[in-house]
């Protein structure tokens, strides 16, 4: 079998796209985002895509070349490529937040025996005090700063006893923060990236993306499963950060070329437009 990507044809991948591209345009007119901006930003992607993923040598990236792939001007190429490059690091709150709730979960002395994460004194030299969470994780911050942080984005709270709780509720960041605009990209990006490459392998899908999907349910049928789908979710992924953690503390200092993995879930529930009128 050859190991050249399978290709769909551009008209029958014009359907899927415009279902998916749906939610994401009424969000763009939604947060005021018109055409004219989105096509500024589909252009310079064209050009970064086809310069940066399609043209791995240096030498064949020129402004030709890169027009004939993206379908851009050369005159916009050469604009483009004088225009600063957007940063694609982890915002420093998202890498801290994400460390924090990660071992809060997941690993001991901060979760009971049920595995659910504990209700940790703020202060103190106890193991599991919200200040030795947080030093496991970090010695350049101090206790107090990274409590503050979490407590105005919601996700702890400090009951009567002076200890610090876990918000499972705010384990999805608030809407609209720095925190939930990066998941967003990157969990659909991941998403995309996924099923974009089982569409093109020319072997057995390489990556995991499989639903369950049900049509034409009465109201509490489907909440009871949207239930259900929450609580078995939240196990899942609890499991897989548990063995992740248990994993990686063992590992030494990484010196060769590492890998990232990021396994989602999402669940989605709307009302069904009602079937249409037999003649």
């Amino acid at each position: 079998m050859s190991d050249r990507p399978i290709l769909p044809a551009p008209t029958a991948l014009m359907p899927p796209l415009a279902r998916l591209l749906r939610p994401l345009v009424r969000l763009l007119i939604r947060a005021g985002i018109t055409f004219p901006v989105l096509e500024d930003l589909l252009r310079g992607l064209f050009v970064d895509v086809a310069q940066n993923d399609l043209l791995p040598d240096p030498k064949s990236r020129t402004d030709s070349r890169i027009s004939l792939l993206s379908g851009v001007h050369r005159k916009e190429i050469r604009r483009l490529r004088l225009l600063p490059q957007p940063s694609r690091e982890t915002p420093p709150v998202v890498t801290l937040t994400s460390q924090i709730i990660a071992r809060w979960l997941g690993a001991a002395p901060w979760i009971d025996a049920q595995g659910d994460p504990l209700a940790l004194p703020r202060n103190g030299a106890e193991p599991e005090s919200f200040e030795r969470l947080v030093e496991s994780v970090t010695k350049d911050l101090r206790p107090r700063a990274v409590l503050d942080t979490l407590l105005a984005d919601g996700v702890v709270t400090v009951d009567g006893q002076d200890r610090v709780c876990l918000n499972q509720a705010a384990f999805v960041p608030l809407p609209g923060q720095e925190a939930q605009l990066f998941y967003f990209g990157r969990n659909l990006a991941d998403h995309l990236a996924a099923a974009a490459a089982n569409i093109t392998a020319p072997a057995p899908a390489p990556f995991l993306d499989r639903s369950v999907h049900y049509d034409r349910l009465p109201a509490e049928v489907a909440a009871r499963l949207e239930a259900i789908s929450r609580a078995a979710a939240q196990q899942m992924l609890r499991e897989i950060n548990r063995a992740a953690l248990a994993m990686t503390d063992a590992l030494p200092e990484p010196t060769t070329p590492t890998k990232r993995v990021n396994l989602g879930v999402y669940l989605f529930v709307e009302d069904e437009a009602p079937p249409a009128a037999q003649p």
